[in-house]
């Protein structure tokens, strides 16, 4: 898997990222697609607007690099279907 040491995060543009402002959650390529959607309950202090802007960026870079996401919305993750 993919991995950014800090000092390559802070070179990524805000927009390279699910959650700009806090710089985190990078969506470089497949694999940060994927620990993006993994991880995302674990970002704290976003509020509801910010997720729901967190998730369409993650829902294009999923588009791009062709990861299936099943989850209509963030606040599907980790619910049975």
């Amino acid at each position: 898997m993919s991995d950014l040491k800090s000092d390559q995060r802070n070179e990524l543009p805000k927009g390279e990222f699910a959650f700009p402002k806090k710089r985190k959650e990078p969506l470089e390529d497949a694999s940060h697609v994927r620990n993006a959607i993994a991880r995302f309950d674990q970002v704290k202090g976003a509020s509801d607007d910010e997720r729901d802007e967190a998730w369409k960026r993650i829902k294009a870079a999923a588009k791009k690099f062709d990861v299936d996401v099943s989850e209509k919305s963030w606040r599907e993750l980790g619910k049975k279907s």
